[in-house]
């Protein structure tokens, strides 16, 4: 990544054939980045539109933020030097396997996309012990939603437009499961009362699943959970 000015950031990547990004990001797409430094615990949210070039593409950005370091989980990170460990399309289905489920459970990190019809695009992150999300079924999951910055980026965008993605990343081999589905908000207190200190809850549902190994070339050791992280019963 390379800042060219205060309002545009070039990417020298573009995303592989088997990740839904490749075919929807052209020209003028409206496009949210989330820059997250997993050892510093430091995260800004890039929200504008895509301009492609031959060897990447650049953020011409609308909204740069950065956000507090709350519910960040400490990891250290080093960059692989195999050039053949390329991403290897693993499965694609429209609900989660037993492997997929006890991946997301095991989960302390994720990540959201979401999407305003005229705020644009959003990348947000969401982290907890694990077991903060929780696995209902197949094709159901949920987690509490707290206290964050207080802008609403993300509830304001599921409210408008509930189409949504979710991303879980394996630090340790470089994997990742994406979600396609729709998120809504529950309001209901008695939902959220097994997690103190939540203030609703966010139930996915899943229309599609892709898993991919080696999606990424970089790998983290686990340091420690964030101090804020919320117990839950």
């Amino acid at each position: 990544m390379k800042v060219v000015d205060e309002q545009t950031l070039e990417i020298d990547a573009l995303p592989d054939e088997s990740d839904p990004l490749h075919g929807n990001l052209r020209d003028g797409s409206e496009l949210g980045l989330l820059v997250i430094d997993l050892t510093t615990r430091r995260r800004l949210r890039l929200n504008g539109t895509a301009v492609i070039g031959p060897d990447g593409f650049s953020l011409r950005t609308r909204q740069v933020y950065s956000n507090c370091p709350r519910y960040i989980q400490s990891r250290e990170c080093e960059l692989l030097n195999n050039a053949s460990l390329s991403p290897r399309l693993v499965r694609q289905a429209v609900s989660l396997s037993g492997d997929h489920q006890q991946w997301i459970r095991k989960a302390d990190t994720f990540f959201l996309a979401s999407f305003h019809p005229l705020g644009g695009a959003d990348a947000s992150h969401r982290g907890g012990f694990p077991g903060f999300i929780q696995v209902v079924d197949e094709r159901t999951l949920f987690w509490p939603d707290y206290n964050g910055n207080g802008m609403f980026n993300t509830l304001g965008n599921i409210t408008e437009n509930p189409n949504s993605g979710l991303l879980f990343l394996d630090f340790k081999q470089g994997g990742i499961i994406q979600l396609s589905g729709s998120a809504d908000i529950i309001w209901d207190k008695a939902r959220a009362l097994p997690f103190p200190g939540a203030e609703r809850i966010i139930e996915f549902k899943i229309l599609r699943v892709i898993e991919t190994d080696n999606a990424i070339a970089l790998r983290w050791k686990f340091v420690e959970y964030s101090s804020e992280n919320p117990w839950f019963c």
